[in-house]
C-alpha cells in the first residue's frame, strides 16, 4: 500500500472556512450538505433529479426498493456523524499492494476519513491535546508532535460492536490526531477509520501526512492551496 500523494482543493478561497487540510489521492469526499438536504427544500428536489436516472436503470421495484433502504441508511449514518460535529467525511479505497502475504497484490483497502469538531475546556493548546487522549484508558499509540499548526495529539482505539447489533463484528480500527484550535475552546479530531488492522502502520503514516496539511488561517495569503472544512 503506496502513501497516497496529498492534493489540494481550489475551494481553500472560502472566506468562511476555519480549517484547511489536505487530502490524499484514493479519497473521495462525500457532499454531506448534498446528501442530507432539508424536507421540502431546493436541495432535496436536486437530490431526487440526480437519484432518478439510476433508479429508472434499475432491473426492477425490488431492487429499487432495496437501493432505497440503502441509500436511506447511509443518510441516517451520515447524519449521525454530523450531530456529533463531523463536518467532512470521505471514503478510501486503496490497493493492498505491500508484498508480505506471497501476493502482488491484495484485496481493496477500504477506510474512512472524518474531520469532527469538539468543544473542550479553555486550557493551553497542549494540555487540551493531553487531555484529549487521557481523558479516558481507551486510547493506546499515544503521541505528542508539534505539528505546523501546533501542538497535536495521536492516539488509536478499537471499537467492536455488540453482538446483538446488526453491524459487523470485526475490529475497526481508528487513527486519531487531535488538533487544538488557537482560540483554546475547541479540538478538531482527525480519524482514519478502517478494519485493515494489519495495515495500521500505513494508515498511521497517512493520517500524520494529512495532520501536517492543517492550518488555522487562511493559507491562500501564503500562496498555499488547500481544502477546508
Amino acid at each position: 500500500m503506496d502513501t497516497p500523494t496529498i492534493s489540494f482543493h481550489e475551494s481553500f478561497r472560502d472566506p468562511h472556512a476555519e480549517l484547511w487540510f489536505g487530502e490524499p489521492a484514493g479519497y473521495t469526499a462525500l457532499p454531506v450538505d448534498a446528501l442530507l438536504p432539508r424536507p421540502d427544500s431546493p436541495d432535496a428536489d436536486k437530490l431526487r433529479t440526480s437519484v432518478a436516472p439510476f433508479l429508472d436503470s434499475l432491473p426492477d421495484e425490488i431492487v429499487r426498493q432495496r437501493f432505497i433502504a440503502q441509500f436511506a441508511s447511509g443518510q441516517r449514518l451520515l447524519a449521525t456523524l454530523c450531530d456529533f460535529g463531523t463536518v467532512h467525511c470521505s471514503i478510501g479505497l486503496h490497493r493492498d499492494d505491500v508484498e508480505d502475504r506471497g501476493a502482488d497484490i491484495g484485496p481493496p483497502l477500504l477506510s474512512l476519513f472524518t474531520i469532527s469538531w469538539r468543544d473542550t475546556k479553555v486550557a493551553p493548546r497542549g494540555v487540551t491535546a493531553a487531555r484529549a487522549v487521557t481523558a479516558t484508558g481507551n486510547h493506546a499509540h499515544i503521541e505528542f508532535l508539534e505539528l505546523p499548526c501546533g501542538p497535536a495529539a495521536f492516539s488509536e482505539t478499537i471499537l467492536t460492536a455488540s453482538a446483538d447489533s446488526c453491524l459487523p463484528q470485526e475490529p475497526l480500527m481508528q487513527i486519531h490526531a487531535h488538533l487544538p484550535h488557537p482560540d483554546c475552546r475547541r479540538l478538531a479530531v482527525l480519524t482514519v477509520s478502517t478494519t485493515a488492522l494489519s495495515r495500521r502502520e500505513e494508515y498511521r503514516e497517512i493520517l500524520r501526512q494529512i495532520a501536517g496539511t492543517v492550518s488555522f488561517v487562511n493559507p491562500a495569503d501564503a500562496g498555499t492551496n488547500k481544502e477546508h472544512r
